[in-house]
């Protein structure tokens, strides 16, 4: 190629990407993080209740049952998968049952979600061992489905597992974990939280849960803590009931977002 074309071909190829890196750059697309199932928030401390000696206490992300004192190496129990109201156009909603997050900083867990997503409700299954995100199933689930689900712990290995009775789907997970404090055992409704904490809880009306047991025996036996979800103003988001007289079974009630 001539001197002078090759000058004039370089030019071009130099205008042409300076204005290429002139242009407005394109918006990075968002990732949607998914909300964690964490430990417990605390809104008020640990007190002597009257129901046998149950503890209660309020949590800003909790409503459920939570055995502490011992070292707890399994946790089941079964509930009825609720039906989400939109009343709002995005909450959040879980329930579960795990080992450790009342008095540690890691939860092993598997449960099911009823979500809100643009005024519509979602439903879906999941296990987290928290910090790490949750890791949803792509199995089917519906209001009314009845379901069962256990961790249990050996020698570090967890075992998690989650069976839709209704829709006949089952999963079983085995993960490790060395630093697992094994300091609690927990049946809970909850509302997930992202970085900025909990999120608005989905109307889940009230979810009965059923045969819950921890090491083996009615979690009542361990005198456990009823936890209720409360802001810090005092507005309830969510209530339980007492425990059932074998220390299996009980309800818990959304009652604000």
């Amino acid at each position: 190629m001539p001197a002078a074309r090759r000058v004039l071909a370089l030019t071009a190829g130099l205008t042409a990407l300076l204005s290429a890196s002139a242009a407005p750059a394109l918006a990075a697309p968002t990732i949607r993080q998914l909300p964690h199932h964490a430990p417990v928030v605390l809104t008020s401390p640990h007190t002597t209740g009257p129901h046998g000696g149950v503890l209660n206490s309020t949590s800003s992300n909790w409503a459920g049952y939570s055995a502490t004192g011992g070292k707890y190496t399994s946790v089941s129990a079964s509930w009825i998968q609720p039906t989400a109201t939109c009343t709002e156009t995005n909450t959040w909603s879980s329930f579960w049952v795990g080992l450790d997050g009342d008095g540690s900083d890691s939860v092993e867990q598997t449960g099911t979600e009823a979500d809100c997503s643009g005024g519509s409700p979602v439903y879906s299954s999941w296990y987290e061992m928290y910090p790490a995100y949750p890791v949803n199933y792509s199995d089917p689930v519906a209001p009314g489905d009845h379901f069962s689900a256990s961790v249990t712990e050996a020698l570090g290995r967890f075992t998690l597992k989650i069976t839709d009775e209704t829709q006949g789907w089952s999963h079983t997970v085995r993960k490790t974990s060395r630093s697992a404090k094994l300091a609690s055992a927990e049946v809970i409704a909850e509302a997930p939280s992202n970085l900025a904490g909990p999120l608005p809880l989905t109307d889940f009306g009230t979810v009965a849960f059923t045969g819950a047991t921890a090491n083996g025996k009615p979690l009542g036996s361990f005198k456990p803590d009823g936890i209720t979800m409360a802001k810090k103003d005092g507005t309830v988001l969510a209530s339980i009931s007492p425990l059932s007289a074998n220390g299996e079974d009980f309800t818990s009630t959304w009652h604000h977002s």
